[in-house]
């Protein structure tokens, strides 16, 4: 068994558990010299409908999620990291981050933390971290 990973994404959100998920995939992707993969999803669900009201809703979503992932990239230079990849989909976070994107990046890890920004959609249909353990071909680390 292969205790050592290569490719490593974190899901990151902007939320207080996407943070603490992102310092320990730090922590591994040391430990491993591994690749880090920075990975957003925008849900583009969520405002899909309001879209119809607001034709900007779109481009803020995008801009946030470049802006975020960007964040996240400086923190990971700062913090020695060099092998990196930046990964910003749009759609569903349970599955393009657990199918799509793992797979596009050969993915032998997913670090996300438990829960996220979504809450009301984790009441009433399931959180993204447990979607991601349920279809993930690899490993999943989920942070508490």
């Amino acid at each position: 068994m292969n205790s050592e990973y290569r490719h490593i994404v974190a899901a990151v959100d902007g939320s207080e558990a996407s943070e603490k998920a992102f310092r320990k995939a730090l922590d591994i992707v040391k430990r491993n010299d591994a690749r880090l993969i920075l990975a957003h999803v925008v849900d583009s669900r969520t405002f899909a409908t309001a879209e119809a009201y607001d034709r900007t809703l779109a481009e803020r979503a995008e801009e946030y999620a470049k802006e975020l992932v960007d964040s996240y990239v400086e923190n990971a230079k700062a913090a020695g990291i060099t092998n990196l990849a930046r990964c910003v989909e749009y759609g569903s976070p349970k599955v393009k981050i657990a199918k799509d994107i793992a797979g596009n990046f050969g993915a032998d890890l997913i670090v996300c933390g438990a829960t996220g920004m979504g809450a009301v959609e984790r009441f009433l249909i399931g959180s993204v971290s447990e979607s991601i353990t349920r279809y993930a071909s690899c490993d999943v680390l989920v942070v508490r």
